[in-house]
C-alpha cells in the first residue's frame, strides 16, 4: 500500500510540473505575438502614409480626434481680423455664431484683400488673424518673421471663383479658358471673342490687385502675368465685391469675377458661366474638374494664441463648426483631411 501511495504521489507531481511548464510558456508566446503585431501595424502605417502634418489623428476607437470644446460664454477679450473679401462672409458668419452662443467681446473683420491683410498681419502686426483666398507668399512669411511672427495656416473651405454676367445677358453661357482670357484682356467687343456674339464693348469689373481673387485669376488664366488684364479697356477694379456686383448688373454687356458667395447672394440677377463645359457645382469642385476652384484660409500664430486665448478659442470654434456654415454662406467644405490637418495645426500650436 505504501508503495502504491508513493507511485500516486509521483504521478501527481509529474502532472503538476507539466502544467506549470505550460503556464510559463503561454505568456512568452503572447508577448512575442504582441511585438510582431505592433511592428506590422507600424509598417503598414509607414507604407500607407498620412496627410502632411499628422492631421489624421485618431482616437482608440478609430474616429477622428476633435478639438477641445469651447464655451463662448466663458470667452472674453477682443479679436482683430482682416484680409480677403472672399473669406470675409465666412469669417463674419463664424463670428456671428460665436457671439450668438455667448461670446461678449468684439470681433473686428475688415474686408481689404488678401495682400493688404497680410501686410497688416506681417508688417504692421495689427491683426490677430489674417483671412486669405490664397496661400501666404514666401516674402510675406519673411515679413512676418521679421516682426517675430511665425504664421500658421488653417484651411477653412473651398471657393469656386465665379465668372459672371448680368441675367439680362442672353448670349454667354459657357466659355473656354482661352475665351475667358480674351474677354478679360485683348477683346474689345463680345464679337471679338465669338463672331455670333454682339459687337458691343465688353465692360469689365474685377477685384483690385491686393485681392487674392485677382492673384488667383491671373495665375490660372494668364500664367501669373498681370499685364494683359490690367491693360484691358473699360476696366474697373475694386476691393469691394459688392461694387463689382453692382457694376455687372448695370449692363447686359458687363462681365466680372469674384468669390462664389457673392454670386450666390445675387443668383436671381446674375448668371454664372460654365468654364470648359464644367458647371461650378459642389461635386465638380470636390473632384477638381472645375478649373477655377481654390482653397480658403485663415492665419494666426502660436504666440498670438498664447497671449490672447480668445483668439485660440475663436479659431477652435471656427474649425469645429465651419463645415456646418460654409455651404450656407455660398462656398464648399474643405476635405476632411484638410480640416483634420488644420485641427492638428491648432493642437500643435498649444504645445
Amino acid at each position: 500500500m505504501r508503495f502504491k501511495f508513493l507511485v500516486i504521489l509521483a504521478l501527481v507531481a509529474l502532472v503538476l510540473v507539466a502544467c506549470s511548464s505550460g503556464d510559463e510558456a503561454a505568456p512568452a508566446e503572447l508577448e512575442t505575438f504582441g511585438e510582431t503585431q505592433t511592428e506590422v501595424d507600424e509598417g503598414a502605417a509607414d507604407e500607407e502614409g498620412a496627410p502632411e502634418g499628422g492631421a489624421d489623428v485618431e482616437s482608440d476607437s478609430g474616429s477622428m480626434t476633435d478639438l477641445p470644446m469651447v464655451d463662448p460664454l466663458s470667452v472674453d477679450g477682443d479679436i482683430v481680423t482682416a484680409g480677403s473679401s472672399t473669406v470675409f462672409p465666412l469669417s463674419e458668419r463664424m463670428a456671428e455664431r460665436f457671439q450668438d452662443e455667448g461670446y461678449s467681446g468684439l470681433i473686428t473683420i475688415d474686408s481689404i484683400g488678401s495682400g493688404a491683410g497680410f501686410e497688416r498681419f506681417c508688417v504692421t502686426g495689427e491683426t490677430d488673424i489674417s483671412n486669405a483666398s490664397r496661400p501666404i507668399k514666401d516674402s510675406e512669411v519673411e515679413s512676418c518673421q521679421a516682426i517675430g511672427r511665425e504664421p500658421i495656416e488653417f484651411r477653412v473651405g473651398t471657393d469656386a471663383l465665379a465668372a459672371t454676367v448680368s441675367a439680362e445677358n442672353d448670349f454667354v453661357t459657357d466659355v473656354t479658358m482661352e475665351e475667358l482670357a480674351a474677354i478679360f484682356s485683348t477683346a474689345e467687343t463680345w464679337a471679338d471673342v465669338r463672331p455670333d456674339w454682339p459687337a458691343e464693348p465688353i465692360l469689365r469689373y474685377i477685384p483690385g490687385t491686393d485681392s487674392g481673387t485677382f492673384d488667383y485669376f491671373v495665375e490660372e488664366v494668364f500664367a501669373e502675368e498681370a499685364e494683359p488684364i490690367l491693360s484691358a479697356s473699360n476696366l474697373e477694379l475694386s476691393e469691394d465685391d459688392n461694387v463689382l456686383v453692382q457694376g455687372i448688373l448695370g449692363s447686359p454687356y458687363s462681365v466680372g469675377f469674384f468669390g462664389y458667395a457673392y454670386y450666390a447672394e445675387n443668383e436671381d440677377t446674375l448668371h454664372i458661366l460654365n468654364i470648359e463645359g464644367i458647371e461650378p457645382l459642389a461635386e465638380n469642385v470636390d473632384n477638381a474638374s472645375y478649373p477655377l476652384a481654390r482653397p480658403l484660409f485663415v492665419y494666426s500664430t502660436a504666440d498670438i494664441m498664447a497671449e490672447k486665448p480668445q483668439v485660440a478659442d475663436f479659431l477652435n470654434f471656427y474649425l469645429t463648426y465651419v463645415s456646418e456654415e460654409v455651404e450656407d454662406v455660398g462656398y464648399f467644405s474643405a476635405s476632411e483631411a484638410s480640416l483634420q490637418q488644420s485641427m492638428q495645426a491648432w493642437l500643435d500650436a498649444q504645445s
